[in-house]
């Protein structure tokens, strides 16, 4: 990997981390693009600079984070499932990082994005503030987002699309995504680097830095666009993204 490779790499975690569009799908498409083969050092970069994007949850989401420790309860509960099931299914989850599957489950959340905007259009969200989220709105979310592991799915589509049926509003629900990430990414990332330390190369870490930072700094510009953009927008048009996305990947990729 080339210090180029790690630039494009770390933009495209930081932009699509929390868009609901898949970081991880994204990062191996986009791999596979920079014909980068899914090694396990290269598996534990991507899964690393994964927290350049964390540190920008963190930075944004400090001071409530800081002053709210039902927040921070509500977040462990809802980590529970994902933390669980990962830890179960970590070594059959690693065998899915194939383009094939991740272009597929692109086109299949498209079209679930699209379907449950569709169903929920005519019903009025029951919790406006992050705050008002129940433990088990929160377990249920969390449920929900364990479907992720699947490459292809996205951790924050996923969330975001459970916090959506769970009465939540689109900027409540999108919010509460951007937190949940924070124990599920970090959880993700040390039990990554604890079971691949061993691949880790000196050369390595100039990548990983870069990716870190430059995951960081669009991670930061990601998270207040897509605030933006929910307060007068659906989701619809991110389905009709991914469903494009999957297509062309489908025709165009070896």
């Amino acid at each position: 990997m080339t210090f180029f490779d790690a630039l494009i790499l770390g933009i495209v975690e930081g932009l699509s981390e929390f868009l609901p569009i898949s970081s991880t799908g994204h990062l191996i498409l986009a791999s596979a693009l920079l014909k980068l083969q899914q090694t396990d050092s290269h598996k534990v970069f991507e899964v690393t600079i994964q927290s350049g994007a964390m540190l920008a949850v963190v930075f944004i989401y400090f001071k409530r984070l800081s002053t709210s420790p039902e927040l921070l309860k509500k977040l462990c509960v809802g980590f529970l499932p994902t933390g669980v099931l990962g830890f179960l299914l970590y070594k059959l989850v690693k065998t899915l990082f194939q383009p094939s599957l991740v272009s597929y489950m692109l086109i299949v959340g498209g079209i679930a994005f699209i379907a449950i905007e569709l169903f929920m259009k005519r019903r009025q969200p029951s919790v406006e503030e992050t705050g008002d989220v129940t433990y088990r709105q929160a377990f249920t979310i969390g449920l929900i987002q364990s479907l992720s592991m699947v490459p292809g799915v996205s951790r924050s589509g996923a969330t975001i699309m459970g916090g959506l049926l769970c009465g939540l509003n689109r900027k409540v629900a999108t919010e509460f995504s951007f937190l949940l990430a924070l124990p599920t990414m970090l959880a993700a990332t040390c039990y990554d680097i604890y079971k691949n330390h061993a691949v880790f190369q000196m050369s390595d870490i100039q990548n990983i830095v870069v990716g870190f930072i430059t995951s960081f700094i669009f991670a930061v510009i990601s998270i207040k666009a897509l605030l933006r953009f929910v307060t007068s927008n659906t989701f619809i048009s991110f389905g009709i993204y991914r469903i494009v996305v999957g297509v062309l990947f489908l025709v165009f990729l070896p």
